[in-house]
């Protein structure tokens, strides 16, 4: 028996990850409260997503109504499958820049305490387990706002000659910069995580993601914008955009292509590692282009409004750069593009959000 522990598991990239590595032949054992209920209300509940897990994967998959900050219960839980286990994936966090500022030690403790809490099972009752986290952009902070940026009709854009053109590194500085109350909690964890890499010899990585998106995002206004903006212009809801003049850039990348980059990982680990993991070149957009793609697919206009009030330590551009990955696991591709995801994310939740509203 080889057991995959996912944390987060009915969200959008633990949803993906069990599904994946249960088609594997894998055992998978999830641990998800649904705490997204609790930060965002009963429109982000992944309570759904865990009942489809249940439905499809039948025995392959064990659930855990369990909170990562549970230190006690975690390491019972590791316990119980010991050296069975060989892949932990940790998707679990609190996401929200504006939930981190209301509440610094909820986030603190969800983030940064939880990973902590999992390191620690992971090197008592399963120490030759691989172990990924998906860590974020954000701890480079607003590092990025200060490339040399040139403001175009909808976006902002690097020059062409310049390093980052293709995409930020991993070599970015991570200090001296602000980054958002929820930035340092997911710091602390990505730094923990190297560390139990480089000193305990846990193989261990840490992807640093742009906007991890998918068809079963349960997007809510302070998470996961691409699935939220979809859902509002199906639903007619009001959308805002916040500063920037909605041109700041993101890469997308989508949850199948984010797990396949985890399986290369997995069969052929290293210690302490750090990716920056994203949509790249392939897979991006400006807020303004994101808007218009999903009323060309959804074929109506989206309500929305502009606030000069950005959020603190958002990034004006981002693009990851996949030079690195891409030279570890050279077989990984990035299959999807913005367009494309946008039309899954249509196709698959038109009806369901929908009904919601009704």
């Amino acid at each position: 028996m080889s057991v995959v522990i996912v944390t987060g598991s009915a969200g959008l990239i633990g949803a993906e990850a069990c599904r994946h590595f249960a088609d594997l032949g894998m055992d998978v054992v999830g641990l998800d409260n649904d705490m997204r209920r609790q930060l965002f209300g009963p429109e982000a509940s992944t309570f759904w997503q865990r009942t489809r897990l249940e439905q499809e994967l039948g025995a392959r998959y064990t659930h855990a109504d369990l909170d990562v900050r549970d230190e006690v219960g975690v390491s019972r839980l590791f316990r119980r499958y010991g050296p069975a286990t060989s892949l932990v994936l940790h998707t679990a966090a609190q996401p929200s820049h504006d939930w981190a500022a209301r509440d610094p030690r909820l986030d603190f403790s969800v983030n940064a305490q939880g990973t902590l809490n999992l390191l620690e099972a992971t090197r008592q009752w399963a120490p030759h387990a691989v172990f990924i986290f998906t860590s974020t952009n954000k701890v480079y902070g607003d590092q990025p706002n200060r490339l040399p940026l040139v403001e175009q009709e909808t976006r902002f854009e690097l020059p062409a000659g310049h390093p980052y053109a293709d995409g930020i590194p991993e070599d970015m500085s991570i200090d001296q910069t602000l980054h958002s109350v929820f930035g340092a909690s997911k710091v602390a964890a990505d730094v923990m995580v190297q560390e139990y890499g480089r000193y305990f010899g846990l193989a261990s990585a840490c992807f640093r993601g742009g906007c991890l998106t998918g068809p079963n995002h349960s997007g809510a206004a302070l998470h996961g914008f691409l699935a939220y903006l979809m859902r509002c212009i199906v639903c007619g809801t009001p959308y805002t955009v916040f500063g920037y003049g909605g041109k700041q850039v993101r890469d997308n990348i989508h949850s199948a292509d984010l797990v396949r980059a985890f399986e290369c990982f997995f069969r052929n680990p290293r210690c302490g590692e750090v990716y920056n993991i994203g949509g790249g070149r392939k897979s991006h957009c400006s807020m303004r282009e994101a808007i218009g793609i999903g009323e060309a697919i959804v074929g109506r206009r989206l309500n929305w409004t502009y606030s000069d009030n950005a959020r603190i330590g958002d990034h004006l551009w981002w693009i990851s750069g996949l030079t690195k990955f891409r030279s570890h696991y050279p077989g990984w591709s990035l299959t999807y593009d913005v367009p494309q995801i946008c039309r899954e994310m249509f196709e698959a939740n038109a009806d369901r959000w929908s009904e919601a509203t009704a």
